[in-house]
């Protein structure tokens, strides 16, 4: 019998580590759980299974549409997660879905044993299954988590690609900017000197600027270093993550985009999380978890608690302010007529499409504002440094 190595969370979260021998990790995980302790890694065999993994989100929606296909052929459990283990590239989800396997071998529930893994199937992926173990429906559940997850994963990258395009201009601009100011401007300061004349005002602001930066350009660093740190650690609190995500929202345009993007978000994922079984509190409080946005997430906490006192999901919606007027009349009549998830699907493709069209005005504003500043700032500079030559020219006339 191998001997294991493993690191453990015990019933008051304390991680404890130590050894055990077991036929295998499934076995092992039983033997812990016995103890009222959480396995986190184990060691043994020349192998290590850890839940802090990285998995991407394609993998995962394909995992996902691929064991769907295996159960609806009807093959067991057992060897489902054998055939998926063996053709998945990434060896780190290759030896979850392992542990996995040997989990359920030992008598573990799918559920339970991916619930071990969280960094790799969430507490909505995880409600999901356990949804589906319930109803005899895993099949279908699964479809709609690689559903869910293909769009979730097409939302989040159009916003970074509305993103990374005013990101990847601004940079170049202001890397221009700085050659100019350290490179470009000196050398005209040293022939300007040998002319020994008073300068005019906007050139001698530009190499007082350039000399600046050149003496004291560690001060610029240390600012930028302040400012991302104070953004982190605002981030860190609570309170401070609710005031960025506040402000973030009040952005002219991109608040716009921010918000549409999180009303397709909980809209997508509550109603996935409804059509699949899971209870409406339960859903409420995994689609809060999920919304990306605390101010977000307060709303849906809010009308989870209302709910929880027996109130209709509308009436929290409205009060809260964050969901615009048409949203709240689909969620009545949803709950109006009992189609809540299908509604909540329509109102999901509705804000998936106005993404788009945000994203489209997003960037058609900002591509015009970056090329009159790069405009503005090297036609100064350049006009900066040549009206010195243009007096020199005044007076030899």
């Amino acid at each position: 019998m191998p001997n294991f190595s493993y690191k453990a969370k015990d019933a008051s979260g304390k991680v404890v580590t130590g050894q055990m021998q077991a036929d295998n990790q499934g076995a092992l995980s039983a033997k812990l759980k016995q103890k009222q302790m959480t396995l986190v890694s184990v060691v043994g065999g020349g192998s290590k299974v850890s839940t802090r993994t990285s998995i991407t989100t394609r993998e995962l929606a394909i995992f996902s549409r691929q064991f769907a296909v295996m159960v609806a052929a009807g093959l067991p459990m057992l060897q489902c997660l054998n055939i998926l283990a063996e053709g998945e590239p990434n060896p780190k989800f290759k030896a979850a879905i392992h542990q996995v396997r040997d989990d359920i071998s030992q008598g573990t529930n799918l559920s339970d044993a991916m619930s071990r893994f969280s960094r790799i199937w969430d507490k909505l992926y995880v409600n999901m299954v356990r949804s589906g173990e319930a109803g005899g429906v895993l099949q279908e559940v699964m479809n709609r988590l690689a559903t869910y997850i293909e769009k979730s994963d097409n939302l989040k990258r159009k916003v970074k690609g509305a993103m990374m395009y005013p990101a990847v201009v601004s940079s170049i601009a202001l890397l221009v900017v700085v050659f100019l100011m350290v490179k470009v401007v000196p050398t005209f300061d040293d022939i300007f000197s040998s002319f020994g004349m008073d300068l005019p005002p906007a050139t001698q602001l530009l190499i007082d600027i350039s000399n600046f930066m050149q003496t004291y350009w560690w001060t610029l660093l240390a600012g930028a270093g302040v400012i991302f740190g104070g953004i982190k650690l605002a981030r860190s609190t609570e309170g401070g993550t609710r005031a960025i995500d506040g402000f973030m929202l009040k952005i002219p345009k991109m608040g716009d985009m921010l918000k549409k993007v999180a009303i397709a978000k909980f809209a997508r994922t509550l109603s996935t999380l409804i059509r699949s079984g899971v209870s409406i509190v339960e859903a409420l409080d995994t689609t809060a978890k999920t919304a990306g946005n605390l101010v977000v997430e307060d709303a849906i906490m809010f009308s989870l608690e209302n709910i929880r006192k027996g109130e209709a999901l509308v009436e929290p919606l409205r009060q809260s302010g964050v969901f615009p007027a048409m949203v709240c009349s689909m969620v009545e009549v949803g709950e109006q007529t009992g189609n809540l998830e299908t509604m909540l699907e329509k109102v999901a493709d509705f804000y998936e499409e106005e993404v788009d069209v945000a994203v489209e005005a997003l960037t058609s504003i900002i591509e015009p504002i970056l090329i009159v500043f790069m405009g503005i700032t090297i036609g100064f500079i350049v006009i900066a440094m040549f009206m010195p030559m243009f007096m020199m020219g005044d007076i030899a006339g």
